[in-house]
């Protein structure tokens, strides 16, 4: 029986082994973490990350041929395939911060690896690392005396959170890269056959190892950049009174461009976009790029300019002043079926807010616990309240952040009657009737649509 095990138990290493586990019966998958909390939790009822559909695919390989072990050191050993899930952050520190990864887990890794292998074994990078990292590691693993071969792999991911399950079970393409050698290659269809139980061939694209680094960078700068863009014409929007909706399905009708990823709004979240971008923007300049390492920054800048634009626009439509009004913050997590909250927009708003001497209220349905961490330095003047209709209860706004479907089904007219008025609402994901909320009665501002207000 072939044995996998993946280093790292988080929101990448955990689903992606799962789905293995489901799909492959016949191989058997350890997923080994030094979190003991985090470990334990896998094995339960409540799985330490929410993902629609996950505690099923779960449950139906845990024990069969799933397991989850803190024993680091025996994993790599039994194991014929090592899959690298551990984190690589931005740098904070030396050269490189604030763009380049911080990459010394990822090489704690390596040498741990390199220092309880007994057998051949082929390593997997699935974390999300620079171009040529591979080489790197190859460097490490084959440092010394020791007589074990390991081929080293790239075979990044493209999950979006929220439907990672759907994209690991009908992906829209896998990629594999590997060096163009006979080890090399046979390592690389070694991955793709145990692909191949579920995904059609077609789908797996296979590439030289530095070819697959650089497209999980890319492809998240792409999309990233999307949405600055559109973002970037929403503020025009507003200025001209166009309407940004209008616009984006105008010009998503153009088969060149598409209609994907061109909802304007308050700005992109998450973990990967502006950590891939800004070690996009460090390998740039790396390499003597600045012109390029300029470009794909300001896709960051944007950002950021788009997080700030929406609270003045909450300040100035609220007549300048939201000293000690109350603020109900609908949705905390980046985007709607996570509970994941890093780099989400609301980690600004809600700072900017407290600055301001607001009273803020943050509700969400599933990253309550998680926002209280984020804002850990705000929280005497943060309120936690995961009914909406309780957080926006006296609340002189509403701001919505994260698209949840829950926001969308609310009735406004309780919300409202429940208000201080004006009442004003800030829909930051333009996911709301607008018509139907100023004929209710409230100020509605959005994104790229300008402003319904009763106010002369």
């Amino acid at each position: 029986m072939t044995k996998i095990c993946c280093i790292g138990a988080g929101y990448v290493g955990g689903p992606t082994m799962a789905m293995i586990a489901k799909k492959c019966p016949n191989i058997q998958v350890t997923v080994v973490d030094i979190n003991e909390k985090r470990i334990a939790a896998w094995q339960s009822d409540d799985l330490p990350i929410y993902e629609p559909g996950l505690d099923e695919v779960v449950k139906e390989a845990l024990g069969r041929n799933l397991f989850f072990s803190t024993e680091v050191d025996q994993g790599i050993i039994d194991a014929d395939i090592v899959f690298v899930s551990v984190n690589t952050p931005t740098k904070t520190f030396g050269e490189g911060a604030g763009c380049a990864s911080d990459l010394q887990y990822w090489e704690l890794c390596a040498r741990r690896i390199k220092e309880v292998s007994t057998s051949d074994k082929i390593i997997v990078e699935k974390s999300t690392l620079p171009v040529r990292t591979a080489e790197a590691m190859e460097r490490v693993l084959h440092s010394g005396q020791s007589t074990v071969h390991f081929e080293v792999l790239s075979n990044p991911e493209f999950l979006a959170e929220g439907t990672a399950v759907a994209d690991l079970e009908n992906p829209d393409r896998v990629l594999i890269g590997g060096h163009e050698t006979p080890s090399g290659q046979k390592a690389l269809q070694t991955l793709v056959e145990i692909y191949s139980n579920w995904i059609p061939r077609e789908r797996i694209l296979t590439a030289n190892v530095w070819s697959a680094e650089l497209s999980k960078l890319t492809a998240n700068a792409f999309l990233a950049q999307r949405v600055s863009s559109i973002n970037a014409i929403s503020a025009l929007c507003e200025a001209t009174e166009a309407d940004v909706s209008e616009v984006a399905h105008a010009i998503g009708t153009d088969s060149r461009i598409g209609p994907k990823f061109l909802k304007a709004s308050i700005g992109f979240g998450g973990s990967c976009f502006k950590k891939d971008i800004l070690n996009l923007v460090y390998l740039c300049e790396s390499y003597g790029l600045q012109e390029p390492a300029d470009y794909w920054r300001q896709v960051v800048t944007m950002n950021e300019y788009q997080e700030m634009r929406f609270v003045r626009n909450m300040l100035h439509s609220m007549f300048n002043t939201i000293a000690g009004k109350r603020i109900a913050i609908f949705g905390f997590a980046f985007k709607a079926d996570t509970g994941d909250t890093r780099e989400s927009p609301a980690i600004k708003v809600c700072r900017e807010l407290a600055a301001e001497r607001a009273s803020v209220v943050v509700s969400d349905p599933k990253a309550i616990e998680n926002a209280k961490i984020e804002l850990a330095e705000e929280l005497e003047q943060m309120e936690f309240e995961e009914d909406p209709y309780a957080a926006a209860n006296g609340a002189h706004a509403v701001a919505i952040l994260t698209d949840w479907k829950e926001y969308k089904e609310l009735d406004y007219q309780r919300v409202y009657d429940s208000m201080a008025k004006p009442a004003f609402i800030f829909d930051g994901r333009n996911m709301l009737d607008h018509q139907a909320l100023f004929d209710i009665g409230f100020e509605v501002y959005s994104i790229g649509k300008g402003r319904k207000t009763h106010l002369k």
